[in-house]
């Protein structure tokens, strides 16, 4: 048991042990803690007993993020994220031996870009793989994501914030993650998402959107309408603003800035 795979689950175990203790002292600080997910709040309350946390969901700017008319690469895949986290690389690891594999296997030409910061001499290995192309960090990745047929979130260990997921959603983009990778998003597979784990069906997922344009194209467009209902940043302010003025004493709503200048 000394692979890097099991290196890696015993390093984010322990980083793991000592977020809970940090978050265990920090919580009964505070009049509210927000999480970002209600899967989240719900562990909360189970580990904790805590109930004074609200759920903010995760903010995307859907006029920076908007689907482009440019037209994709055919049987193009991307991969979108900070390529020194750990949990990147064990997920993109797994999908360049796994998955990707039985993707070439049905669809010979598909090529696959990793587009992200700080690459590893393992992600430098994995790009070695034929059929894929390690971009590396880009001041902007709205050309990538729109020149994708589809996007992969292969995240198999870590948590927090799904931002990458709702920035292609935001974008019309099919994505495909693992069930991990979308963990507390309020997505219907099938609809906005498709979610899959393990390499046969992740790789069917993928396959069925390269050879499918219309399933492309009504998934990017439902996912973008998620996005526009329940993530802009204008909703998710008006949330954080309601958090704000429970926790100070004052109304919400129109009268809430006129109370605030008297206290």
């Amino acid at each position: 048991r000394t692979d890097a795979g099991w290196i890696r689950r015993q390093f984010m175990g322990y980083q793991a042990s000592k977020m809970r203790a940090f978050e265990a002292w920090a919580g009964p600080q505070f009049a509210r803690v927000i999480a970002v997910s209600d899967r989240d709040r719900a562990q909360f309350f189970e580990r904790y007993g805590w109930s004074h946390v609200d759920t903010i969901d995760t903010a995307v700017d859907i006029d920076h993020f908007v689907p482009a008319a440019e037209a994709e690469a055919p049987e193009s895949l991307v991969f979108v994220g900070s390529l020194d986290w750990l949990p990147n690389q064990d997920g993109l690891t797994w999908f360049v031996h796994e998955v990707w594999p039985l993707i070439r296997a049905r669809v010979p030409g598909a090529v696959f870009r990793i587009v992200g910061r700080n690459p590893s001499k393992l992600m430098r290995t994995l790009a070695e793989t034929p059929g894929i192309d390690l971009v590396g960090g880009v001041p902007d990745t709205r050309p990538w994501l729109t020149r994708s047929s589809v996007v992969v979130v292969p995240l198999r260990i870590g948590g927090g914030t799904r931002l990458k997921v709702f920035e292609a959603m935001a974008m019309g983009k099919p994505v495909v993650s693992t069930t991990l990778g979308a963990e507390g998003l309020a997505v219907e597979s099938g609809n906005n998402i498709v979610l899959a784990d393990g390499p046969g069906p992740f790789a069917e997922s993928v396959v069925g959107l390269l050879q499918d344009s219309a399933s492309r194209t009504r998934m990017g467009e439902s996912a973008r309408r998620l996005v526009e209902e329940k993530f802009s940043s204008q909703s998710v302010a008006r949330q954080f603003e309601q958090v704000c003025v429970d926790v100070a004493g004052v109304p919400s709503g129109p009268v809430a800035s006129v109370a605030r200048s008297l206290k």
